[in-house]
């Protein structure tokens, strides 16, 4: 029986990967079939094979099996203390250079962009510095790009972090000038060619999904994105062990530096 149910789950990435070039085969197997399993039977297909056919006829399900591949649990500032150690690490890229360019990687619906756009504006102009937002997630990178958030995600911010909000009630929207310095763009960490000559990759809370060789797939394309010198901040459980192979060096906790 459990045979049975493995190639049935083969079958699905197969079929999966032809409708969306998703290669399921890099994302850790047991957190992956689980969370669909869970999608699978809510929707009471009988098998995944079926249910991989009807995400081919249905946009509206494939939707909500790629938001539900996806864990979308960000916030402005995520982890604050972290963030102090951010400030530092563009406060010298600042004072050297005369712009500054970032890719926020695995972007979800947007927080962690616009904080970066925040720090960056209290060092840099807003014409001196550009960041790239990425998901594979098309759902999340359009909340990203509306920018409007309800009070309680802007809960945690200082009153001037709070400026660059516009309140609208119960909401508060990003100001359209801070969203001027955003670029969203869907992007594939495993799939897509990686963008280039970054001075700082901020991609955090996503590897924890991956596969080693995937994490090493991503990690080789996160170290030629930068620019020599440039930084890599990833998450608190994502530690870059032999990080010289991917021109990469640690300068602090959850810090890299490209060699």
């Amino acid at each position: 029986m459990s045979e049975i149910r493995n190639e049935d789950y083969e079958t699905f990435k197969r079929l999966f990967f032809n409708l969306t070039g998703i290669d399921l085969c890099f994302y850790k197997e047991e957190q992956m079939k689980r969370r669909l399993n869970t999608l699978r039977m809510r929707h009471g297909f009988s098998s995944f094979e079926d249910f991989a056919h009807h995400l081919r006829k249905e946009r509206t399900l494939l939707d909500e099996t790629l938001s539900r591949m996806t864990i979308n649990v960000t916030e402005f500032f995520r982890n604050r203390q972290r963030w102090a150690v951010l400030e530092k690490k563009i406060a010298e890229l600042a004072s050297h250079k005369g712009t500054i360019t970032a890719w926020s990687a695995a972007c979800s619906t947007g927080e962690e962009a616009y904080s970066l756009a925040i720090l960056m504006s209290n060092y840099l102009p807003q014409n001196q510095f550009s960041i790239l937002a990425t998901d594979i997630d098309e759902k999340v990178l359009e909340q990203a790009k509306n920018g409007i958030y309800p009070e309680l995600a802007i809960h945690g911010l200082n009153a001037d972090e709070r400026s660059f909000f516009i309140n609208k009630g119960s909401q508060y929207e990003v100001h359209p000038q801070l969203k001027q310095s955003i670029h969203f763009w869907k992007h594939d960490l495993l799939l897509d060619p990686s963008p280039r000559s970054f001075d700082l990759i901020v991609c955090r809370n996503v590897l924890i999904y991956f596969t080693e060789e995937g994490k090493q797939s991503i990690y080789h394309k996160l170290g030629q994105a930068l620019k020599p010198g440039g930084i890599l901040f990833v998450g608190s459980t994502e530690q870059i062990f032999n990080a010289a192979r991917y021109q990469l060096k640690a300068s602090e906790t959850f810090f890299y530096e490209k060699r």
